[in-house]
């Protein structure tokens, strides 16, 4: 993509393959979001939802220098001057994470070089991550002066547990996909040289399985992230009641039987 004064900054969507692909793109500044670029977030998680050929959703950032920097400083001057206007920034920037989050289809975040700030806010705000060898993660807050959210740190401490996300506000430290593999902010580091190729693989072994199955397991996992007395179990179990009597447990079975690859429909 061409990195002139001209290139508007913007989240490209593209759905193939079972597959909703979310770009962030503003590759002159390492893809950090405008205030454009949050607020169009639930708009395109909900495009994704609504497709039913989409499995899965995945969000890079262009190119391989970073995933995102966070969010783009630039603009600060203008969107976060005065209450009002700070209190739109927070919104849109809530309402993005929240979406990807609260997604009904599963998401992976696929991470090539820098990762901080909000862009590792939304990449935790995925069900999945993985990234080349050689990406960076940081939270710099503490070296910014900002505050950080009690539910952005609730996020972090449910996933990664309390001492690692201490860790990383208080000491405000890059590290790289090793130790972020070993803190748990990583599923999966991919070998720089390989990284295409063993992305697309993994992102297309997601979503060769079952919709109904993913469905029910991304269900039960925003469930998880609720307070235990707002959770609802029965949701999830409605779906997993869908799973057992869908053509496509049938076809899982068939195919087990055969020694073949499943065709699943979503029904």
């Amino acid at each position: 993509m061409s990195e002139n004064a001209a290139h508007r900054p913007s989240i490209r969507y593209v759905a193939e393959k079972g597959i909703a692909s979310l770009v962030i793109d503003q590759p002159a500044k390492m893809n950090a979001m405008t205030f454009e670029m949050w607020s169009s977030l639930p708009d395109l998680i909900r495009r994704a939802e609504e497709d039913p050929a989409v499995r899965l959703i995945t969000l890079r950032g262009e190119g391989r220098r970073a995933f995102c920097a966070g969010a783009d400083i630039s603009q600060f001057g203008e969107k976060r001057e005065g209450a009002a206007a700070v209190a739109a920034y927070d919104r849109a920037v809530s309402a993005g994470n929240a979406a990807l989050a609260g997604s009904a289809k599963p998401t992976l975040a696929i991470i090539s070089g820098i990762c901080f700030g909000g862009g590792f806010g939304l990449a935790m705000c995925c069900d999945l991550r993985i990234a080349t060898a050689d990406s960076r993660f940081r939270v710099p807050a503490a070296r910014l002066g900002l505050g950080y959210a009690f539910g952005n740190l609730e996020m972090l401490a449910h996933k990664l547990g309390v001492g690692p996300t201490a860790d990383l506000l208080l000491s405000a430290r890059i590290i790289d996909s090793p130790e972020a593999a070993a803190m748990g902010v990583l599923n999966a580091v991919l070998t720089s040289d390989g990284y295409d190729a063993e992305a697309e693989a993994y992102a297309a072994r997601i979503a060769a399985n079952a919709p109904l199955t993913l469905k029910a397991v991304k269900a039960a996992l925003v469930e998880l992230a609720r307070a235990e007395g707002q959770r609802d179990p029965g949701r999830v179990d409605a779906l997993v009641e869908a799973c057992f009597a869908s053509e496509d447990y049938r076809e899982g079975r068939a195919a087990f039987a055969e020694k073949r690859e499943p065709v699943f429909r979503g029904r």
